[in-house]
């Protein structure tokens, strides 16, 4: 039996699914005494190190977790539960740690995108069974803006480059946990969990050792999903955002049994985008719960979901905040959110106002759950212009002229599936939610969507120059080239496509050929 401490935030399904996987049974803290009962803890903090602590102190919950610790019992913490281990974190300075370890938490100092999303190695400094099996080369999914400094060599048990080496993960005695996520790394973290249940497993250091470890470029499977006109939730894709053909809309297949064959392939990350409003159903019913629920139990890579993540009132008068309905989404199995049309229309009145309220989806997700839960999904389209000066916008010089010859354009923000066009630009989106707190940027272009042309590369240039968080190509995709073109000539952290894996046009695994001996990528 595994006693799991579930705080309250975050996506812990995928913890308890992975752990069930190997016909564990797992219960759940509910009180102080269910710690001191335990045989082996699992700690999957998720989120912001401020509420964690918060929360478990609110709980009563830190004294038996220390006393816990420092018997020596058989504990795995995962991600922020690392970082709860040790004195303190500049993340949240008022709020002491655990104190268990010697040092601190600090924040990158980098100039590479932060947070840290994504699929990076490991360069193991101590024998421990949790590797049992490797052999040095895997990638294991990372998702942090903070990392650990720890005072003692000794507790070392990885590290990992980005920018410069940090500290990956600790082992002390029986004590050992992850920056990473071993429930959201495929099969090598499915390894690292049940190497973790079993103790009878030989401790390790495995045969290779990378030099410097390389954050992956990450390729994404997206599902658009909505309801068919028989009520059916079905994958579709359109073509610049008409999903129907001869009057129906288009069925590319169901969309737990899809988000299952492309993890199978090989995908990074899922990506699922609600395109039906479903703005008449009670929260519990909201029809992708189930979704994210029955995808969750098989597929271990990160899941994100978008669509109807804003307050509503529904049908029975009910009214639901976008923190709560975020909230349903990963207690259903999602990692991060997508925040599209919403996000426009709070930045829109951030710049009429000039300040932040504090309390937009944006900020109140992000306060709770950490930058890195929320993605901006920015649906722009090309508005050509005769010179940098015509429009107050940002404005760029294209290679590809306007139908009189511009040889100017800028990027309109959209919402309602791009049907309304806004006096906004992607790139002051961009810079404006980074600074509300989002962690990364997805870029859907509707001029490429459904072209098969590749992305639009000069788009996705000017938004990285104006954020410092992670940004994702999407819409163009028509060939595995593309997928080499993007991340050769820009710096997009991942890229993302939908009709050319549904159609089984370029499978995923075609994909990662091409890339490999150019891009760095993740096997497997």
């Amino acid at each position: 039996m595994i006693t799991l401490l579930d705080y309250g935030a975050g996506n812990v399904r995928s913890v308890i699914n992975a752990l069930e996987s190997f016909g564990e049974k797992v219960v759940l803290v509910d009180s102080a005494d269910d710690i001191g009962r335990a045989d082996r803890l699992v700690f999957p903090g998720v989120g912001n190190y401020g509420a964690m602590m918060q929360i478990l102190r609110q709980k009563q919950l830190i004294e038996p977790l220390k006393k816990y610790i420092l018997a020596d019992r058989p504990f795995l913490g995962i991600c922020v539960a690392l970082q709860a281990l040790f004195e303190s974190s500049e993340e949240a300075p008022d709020e002491p740690g655990l104190g268990f370890l010697p040092g601190r938490v600090k924040r990158f100092t980098t100039e590479l995108a932060i947070p840290h999303i994504g699929w990076n190695g490991i360069k193991v400094q101590q024998p421990s069974r949790i590797f049992n099996g490797f052999t040095g080369e895997e990638k294991l999914y990372f998702v942090h803006s903070f990392h650990v400094e720890a005072d003692n060599a000794a507790d070392i048990l990885t590290t990992t480059d980005y920018g410069y080496e940090f500290v990956s993960s600790i082992q002390k005695g029986n004590i050992v946990a992850t920056q990473f996520h071993p429930e959201k790394s495929g099969k090598a973290g499915l390894r690292i969990l049940e190497n973790f249940l079993d103790s009878s497993r030989e401790a390790i250091i495995p045969q290779s050792c990378p030099e410097t470890t390389q954050l992956a470029s990450r390729i994404i499977a997206c599902l658009d999903v909505r309801s068919n006109d028989q009520g059916d939730l079905v994958v579709t894709k359109g073509d610049q955002y008409d999903v129907r053909e001869k009057g129906a809309v288009r069925n590319l297949g169901m969309p737990v049994q899809l988000a299952r064959e492309y993890y199978e392939q090989g995908a990074d990350e899922i990506t699922f985008l609600n395109i039906t409003a479903f703005r008449d159903f009670p929260l519990q019913d909201m029809p992708m719960l189930d979704v994210l629920k029955k995808t969750s139990k098989n597929v271990f890579v990160p899941l994100t979901i978008g669509g109807g993540i804003r307050d509503f009132t529904d049908r029975n008068g009910k009214h639901s905040t976008a923190l709560e309905v975020a909230s349903e989404y990963f207690r259903s199995g999602a990692d991060k959110i997508s925040i599209g049309s919403d996000a426009v229309l709070i930045v829109e009145e951030v710049l009429k106002t000039g300040k932040a309220t504090g309390m937009s989806s944006i900020e109140q997700i992000a306060r709770v759950y950490g930058n890195q839960a929320v993605v901006i999904s920015v649906d722009p389209r090309r508005v050509y212009v005769t010179s940098p000066d015509a429009v107050s916008h940002h404005v760029i010089e294209t290679t590809v002229p306007g139908p009189q010859g511009e040889k100017y354009c800028w990027y309109q923000c959209t919402i309602k599936g791009g049907r309304e066009g806004r006096n906004l630009d992607a790139v002051t989106l961009a810079h404006v939610c980074e600074q509300l707190g989002a962690g990364e940027i997805l870029l859907n272009c509707i001029d490429r969507d459904g072209t098969n042309s590749g992305f639009d590369l000069e788009l996705i240039n000017a938004v990285k120059e104006a954020v410092t968080i992670p940004v994702i190509a999407s819409s163009g995709a028509g060939s595995a080239e593309h997928f080499l073109e993007v991340f050769s000539k820009t710096d997009a952290e991942a890229a993302l496509a939908a009709g050319i894996f549904h159609r089984k046009e370029v499978p995923i695994g075609e994909v990662k050929n091409v890339l490999e001996s150019q891009v760095e990528i993740r096997k497997g």
